[in-house]
């Protein structure tokens, strides 16, 4: 088990990309960063939660496997992958549009 010691903000352009099938992948802007520890003060990692609540890790993630982390400017666009932003939308979690295939 694990606890966390800091979180602290993300800045904007960074994501989370997750594999969701063979050919396709998704990107999630990353709203935070944790600083997690073992309980026994050992191992100690950073954890990036997406915008819909994944991080990397996650016991009940079995809709997507984390690819890894990505930074791209905001003045640059986002991921071809990305998400679009919810919007008014409401969303349980994971992924609710089709995927794009991975590059």
């Amino acid at each position: 088990m694990k606890r966390i010691v800091e979180i602290v903000p993300a800045r904007p352009g960074w994501y989370a990309r997750w594999r969701l099938g063979t050919d396709a992948t998704r990107c999630y802007p990353v709203t935070l960063w944790a600083l997690l520890e073992e309980n026994d003060g050992g191992g100690r990692e950073v954890v990036g939660v997406d915008c819909v609540g994944q991080w990397p890790g996650e016991d009940d993630d079995a809709d997507a496997d984390f690819v890894r982390y990505l930074f791209q400017t905001p003045d640059s666009g986002v991921p071809e992958d990305a998400e679009p932003p919810l919007a008014g939308r409401e969303r349980d979690s994971g992924p609710s549009r089709p995927a794009v295939p991975a590059a």
